[in-house]
């Protein structure tokens, strides 16, 4: 019995202790790692936007996938767009900046408890989330300036590039007033009825989310089974409050771009009737989606028209939680779904061990990249030249062989793995297998898991041979590079069939599509180019590589 008190004590005391430090960090580091991250972001927004500016009005002037009346309409609804992206980009810095710079010190000093030993708990708990917030204000900056620089330039790309007969997009004139009416409609209607309607609920949200965090307390469930890990989940409900503040802001943001979402139903639909649908039946979404979430009565009580004329037999993703009967359909145009704090049973950290995290993928495929491109610069299929030209690239059509042929390569390695032993996800490197089990529950890898499971059938399908296996790696590689692909002698040969050979064209394009994809998101770029340097270094450690040498002595190894 008087041990059970000590160990009450102990919690107690390691949780003020905690407390009072991580507030004493918070407000030291905070407001140097929030004006770092705060600054560098709104001077990158401020620094491009004349730079963006003039970037998508070259690529809509010069596009060949939009006539004459739907350019000129884009053109007039730019300046409203781009003040939206200054005034939401600038208030999200702001909002992020504070956030991370204040609370992750103070979350800091509550994990250094997951040490065994006491002596290092003290110390972590004094030491961590103090430089390490400094370094991750930086980086976040610099991911953010990659996402608006390098990652809108891809788009604009895309964007620019010559469609289809099918794929040229028309707008008759006369639906302009209605797109700009419906546009409107969208801002006035769903932004207070969005706000509202997370304020009203907020309140369910705050006392359901403490309920269940306190059940799990009293019956050491989820993140209290563990005893180091009670401290955390103190911190959980004691910042609840701030988790349900912040679900009204994303709420209230998100508003913003379902309103103008409008539009684009009404110019698909090319109907002002089923655009104006779209504005009401988004109310109604919304509504029932935080109902789910909220566990609240089903359905909503607001009106929920009809806003398609018919849905169509591609294939649905599910994208909310795990197990949830909503779907929506991956190309229907849907608006996208909100994210809200989960209210079901939280799992424990020994169980949250079993499932793969994002961090993991982002690793495991770094590492496949290094491995794979070590071994095609040993063989010289690849060369220093190559990767340095990449680093000095500005577009992604320059030095494409290592910025989409690459990763490209090494997808297919992991996908013919996969295949070879019979996985039912895709095996990484470290034999650690990704499935719909135990992939993570992340909506940005929903757009590409599906996909991928897809692609990976197809492959498995037509069981390729050995020189098709060869000619599909050339193919990934190099792409249209018709000379690197030449002088590659890997025993690959062109079917003679061909249907065979097209198969084989189009399942290397899809790769290289969705590498390109991967290569938008945040931090892809500051992690694949440490692998580049990890390579030049590589390189210049077996040969005298004279572009390259000033530049691999002055770069350090970054945090990645």
């Amino acid at each position: 019995m008087e041990a059970g008190w000590l160990k009450i004590v102990y919690v107690v005391f390691a949780f003020c202790s905690a407390l009072f430090l991580g507030a004493l960090k918070g407000l030291l580091v905070g407001p140097i790692a929030g004006l770092i991250l705060i600054i560098g972001n709104v001077g990158v927004i401020l620094g491009l936007l004349p730079a963006h500016i003039s970037w998508t009005v070259y690529t809509i002037i010069r596009s060949n996938r939009f006539d004459a009346p739907l350019k000129v309409a884009i053109l007039i609804a730019l300046p409203a767009l781009f003040g939206i992206w200054l005034a939401l980009s600038i208030a999200g810095s702001v909002i992020v900046g504070l956030g991370y710079g204040f609370f992750s010190p103070w979350v800091s000093a509550f994990e250094a408890f997951r040490h065994e030993n006491e002596s290092k708990r003290f110390f972590h708990c004094v030491v961590d989330g103090t430089w390490e917030t400094v370094k991750g204000s930086c980086t976040m900056v610099r991911d953010f300036a990659d996402l608006c620089f390098h990652s809108y330039l891809l788009y604009l790309e895309e964007l620019s590039q010559s469609p289809a007969p099918n794929e040229l997009r028309t707008l008759r004139l006369i639906h302009v007033p209605g797109l700009i009416l419906v546009g409107l409609l969208g801002l006035i209607v769903d932004i207070p009825s969005y706000t509202i309607i997370a304020i009203v609920k907020s309140p369910y949200m705050l006392f359901r989310g403490w309920f269940r965090l306190t059940h799990d307390l009293v019956g050491r469930e989820g993140p209290f089974l563990e005893t180091v890990c009670i401290p955390i989940a103190g911190l959980t409900i004691l910042f609840w409050p701030i988790v349900v503040i912040g679900s009204i802001l994303l709420a209230i943001f998100s508003s913003f771009f379902i309103g103008l979402y409008g539009s684009v139903i009404m110019y698909q639909e090319r109907s002002f009737r089923r655009g104006v649908a779209y504005v009401i039946a988004m109310i109604a979404e919304f509504d029932e989606y935080t109902n789910d979430w909220l566990y609240l009565r089903e359905g909503t009580i607001f009106p929920k028209p009809r806003y398609r004329k018919k849905s169509g037999s591609e294939p649905e993703h599910s994208v909310g939680r795990l197990g949830s009967s909503r779907r929506f359909n991956s190309t229907s145009g849907e608006a996208p779904a909100m994210l809200m704090p989960s209210l079901v049973r939280s799992v424990s950290v020994r169980e949250a061990i079993k499932e793969v995290k994002m961090v993991q993928i982002w690793t495991n495929m770094m590492k496949s990249c290094e491995i794979r491109g070590k071994e095609l610069l040993e063989t010289d299929v690849i060369t220093p030249l190559d990767l340095c030209e990449w680093l000095k690239a500005k577009g992604s059509n320059e030095a494409a062989i290592i910025g989409v042929g690459l990763p490209s390569y090494v997808f297919l390695q992991t996908l013919l793995n996969s295949i070879k032993s019979g996985s039912n996800g895709l095996l990484m490197t470290d034999n650690v297998e990704i499935n719909h089990l135990n992939r993570p529950k992340d909506k940005v890898l929903d757009w590409f898991f599906n996909p991928i499971m897809v692609l990976k059938e197809q492959i498995r399908v037509i069981k390729l041979g050995d020189n098709e296996i060869r000619l599909l790696e050339k193919l990934a590689l190099f792409g249209s590079n018709t000379e690197r692909m030449d002088a590659w002698d890997n025993g690959s040969s062109v079917p003679q069939d061909s249907l065979r050979a097209a198969q084989i064209e189009g399942i290397s394009r899809r790769m290289v599509g969705m590498m390109r994809s991967v290569s938008k998101l945040p931090t892809y770029r500051r992690r694949y180019r440490q692998v580049v340097k990890d390579l030049i270094t590589h390189a210049s450690d077996k040969q005298d590589i004279a572009t390259c040498t000033s530049m691999t002595s002055t770069s350090r190894r970054e945090e990645v």
